[in-house]
Parts: C-alpha cells; sequence; structure tokens
C-alpha cells in the first residue's frame, strides 16, 4: 500500500488538509457573506488569439489554464484590494474543471460589513442589460448567462425530464429578492401566489 503524503497536489490527504483548513474559517468567523461563481469563457479574446488555425479552444487546455488562472488572480485582486462588496476579512476559492474541459472557481468572501437582507438587491442584479444603452454587455448576457429555451418551446431540451425543466425554468419574476428559511432565494413555484 502506498500513502501519498499531504504535501501530494490533489492526494487524499492533502484535500482533506485543505478541508480541515477551510472548517477553521468558518468556526472563526462564521458563515460567509458571498458565494462567487467564475466561469472560464471559451471565447475570451486572450484564448481564441492564440489558437492555431482550425483549433477549438478544448483543444489547448494549457492556454485555457494559464488565461483562466491569470483572470482568477486579476478577479481575487479585485474583489479584495479593489474592494467592490467593501473590506474583506478573508477570502478562500477552489478551482474545478467542468466535463467539458473548462475550469471554474468557487469564491468565497467574508466581509467586515455583513450583507443584511434587506441589501441584497443592492448586491445582486438579475437584469437584462438595455440592448441600446450597452450593447455589448447584453449580447454577453444573452449568449452567456440565459438557461433555454425550454420547456413546451423546446421539448428536446437537456434539462427536460418528464416534460419539466429539472432547474424549474421559467420561474416567475419579482419585484424584491426574498431568501427563505435556508438563506436561499426563495422561489414561487405557482402564479396564483404571486397574485396573493
Amino acid at each position: 500500500m502506498v500513502v501519498l503524503p499531504s504535501s501530494f497536489t490533489g492526494g487524499s490527504r492533502y484535500m482533506h488538509e485543505r478541508t480541515q483548513d477551510a472548517m477553521i474559517y468558518v468556526r472563526h468567523f462564521g458563515r460567509p457573506d458571498l458565494f462567487i461563481t467564475f466561469t472560464c469563457n471559451p471565447k475570451w479574446p486572450e484564448i481564441v488569439d492564440l489558437l492555431n488555425q482550425g483549433q477549438k479552444s478544448h483543444d489547448r487546455h494549457d492556454i485555457i489554464a494559464r488565461v483562466f488562472r491569470v483572470k482568477v488572480k486579476h478577479m481575487m485582486k479585485l474583489l479584495t484590494k479593489g474592494c467592490i462588496f467593501g473590506n474583506v476579512r478573508c477570502h478562500m476559492y477552489t478551482v474545478e474543471w467542468q466535463k467539458r474541459g473548462l475550469p471554474h472557481v468557487h469564491i468565497l468572501l467574508w466581509l467586515e460589513d455583513k450583507i443584511r437582507p434587506e441589501s441584497i438587491d443592492e448586491v445582486i442584479c438579475a437584469e437584462l442589460p438595455d440592448s441600446n444603452v450597452d450593447p455589448a454587455l447584453y449580447e454577453i448576457i444573452r449568449t452567456t448567462m440565459i438557461h433555454g429555451p425550454c420547456g413546451h418551446i423546446n421539448k428536446s431540451s437537456p434539462c427536460m425530464l418528464n416534460g419539466k425543466c429539472t432547474k424549474k425554468y421559467p420561474r416567475c419574476f419579482r419585484k424584491e429578492t426574498q431568501t427563505g428559511e435556508d438563506g436561499y432565494p426563495s422561489i414561487v413555484e405557482d402564479l396564483r401566489k404571486m397574485a396573493e
């Protein structure tokens, strides 16, 4: 039997040690204030410009990994030193690779000034930008951040199971964010509930 030490990156002892380190943050600082996911976009010009003729982004994992690392470092600098959400007490992140070969990072932030339920709408926005005012941002969001079409419009969508979307789309619109008892935003399943 071979036992890999915790200094071997990715081994079971390494992962156990990182998990124990993460639990110390939660024990000392409490629950994190923000959970941010940042995903690699294979259409970033930094990736596309380095591809040879006929290559796709999934052919060059080395380019994807390097560009994504630079973007993550820049993102972390913006979040921690740029004080976008206020002063950060501590942070941690982990990088994961998706099945299709693109990385994404999960970021936890602990803020000095906690985000209260009434101030969620100041931090999180789920609106489509005006295509006339900012067409570039509108196109990015339209092509990368909108689920679907699915439901009765597209019954062959990969998210469909037994005639329903497994991600519970389409969802009802709300004027304000409401959080449930578990801290997650509550979802209205029925239009009649909204009318009441």
